[in-house]
């Protein structure tokens, strides 16, 4: 059993910054990829960004330039930086992984980007 616990979302207004971090109860080296995912209201989950255990990146459209993905494997923890946001970033926040066939979710965090 996995569990992936997010924190670092809130209310910020657009052009802000945020930074989440999504801490995992096991040794993130044995996940070969973790990401994030968001969910606005009314939309389908969608896939913000990932990364492997060997630092390979990846970002959905929307974000890049603005988010960056990083993992800190000394503490078990990914984070995506948040830069310049819009209020269409507005969604709750998932972080997801894998291991042994079973696909792991966060509780999520809130990010609300609004004025």
């Amino acid at each position: 059993q996995v569990q992936l616990v997010e924190s670092g979302g809130g209310l910020v207004q657009p052009g802000g910054s945020l930074r989440l971090s999504c801490a995992a109860s096991r040794n993130i080296l044995r996940f070969y990829v973790m990401g994030w995912y968001r969910q606005a209201p009314g939309k389908q989950r969608e896939l913000v960004a990932t990364i492997t255990s060997i630092f390979s990146t990846n970002y959905a459209d929307s974000v890049k330039g603005r988010f960056t993905i990083s993992r800190d494997n000394a503490k078990n923890t990914v984070y995506l930086q948040m830069d310049s946001l819009k209020p269409e970033d507005t969604a709750v926040y998932y972080c997801n992984s894998g291991l042994d066939g079973v696909t792991y979710w966060g509780q999520g965090t809130q990010v609300t980007v609004s004025s």
